[in-house]
């Protein structure tokens, strides 16, 4: 996944992408091997070290819900909520981070910002924002299911769809995944495979 966003919100998140293309590259050169997961997490706690992206707990305001992939929070006066996810659909940290910028790409309403890390019983975590989306009604998915087709997208199995001509798969778009606002759909926790 490659982009020229030099600023924006989703910036930040195309840095990480970055600095972890390299330190794969640097780890496969040196090592003749893949760059484990392990090896990803000690490259991401040192980048959270150097560029001072360390978040504190008490900084994630109050908690509001969790999924599978991560926990929800809403911040006091704020338009967005704060995400804390461990990655845990993806094998390794770039793929992950390739997630992001496609949800980005596709659904820039609802862009992702890196907020920095957090670590919690040796446990590492992504701290993300993205924009607080307020319900106003259920979200239909036959309404989900055109928007997806009609974008070129076939329906696999249940809420899970594959892009033939871009080879990506998005996966999860059930009804709290995908929220209405006055009849527009807001796409808010996607899972991309490439």
């Amino acid at each position: 996944i490659t982009g020229n966003d030099a600023e924006g919100p989703g910036y930040s998140v195309k840095a990480v992408q970055t600095f972890l293309k390299k330190s794969h590259s640097a780890g496969a050169k040196a090592e003749s091997k893949q760059f484990t997961r392990a090896e990803e997490e000690r490259a991401l706690i040192l980048y959270a070290r150097e560029n001072n992206l360390w978040v504190d707990e008490k900084d994630f305001g109050t908690y509001i819900t969790e999924g599978a992939e991560q926990k929800v929070f809403f911040p006091e006066n704020s338009d967005c909520v704060v995400k804390l996810a461990d990655a845990l659909f993806y094998l390794s940290w770039l793929d992950y981070f390739n997630n992001l910028l496609l949800h980005n790409t596709f659904f820039g309403s609802t862009t992702y910002e890196l907020a920095g890390f957090h670590q919690k019983n040796e446990k590492l975590f992504v701290v993300l924002k993205q924009r607080f989306i307020e319900v106003t009604e259920m979200t239909n998915l036959e309404n989900v299911r055109k928007f997806m087709l009609t974008n070129g997208y076939v329906n696999k199995k249940n809420n899970d769809y594959y892009h033939p001509v871009l080879g990506i798969i998005i996966e999860d778009l059930h009804d709290e995944n995908v929220l209405t606002n006055n009849g527009v759909l807001f796409f808010v926790d996607t899972v991309f495979y490439i």
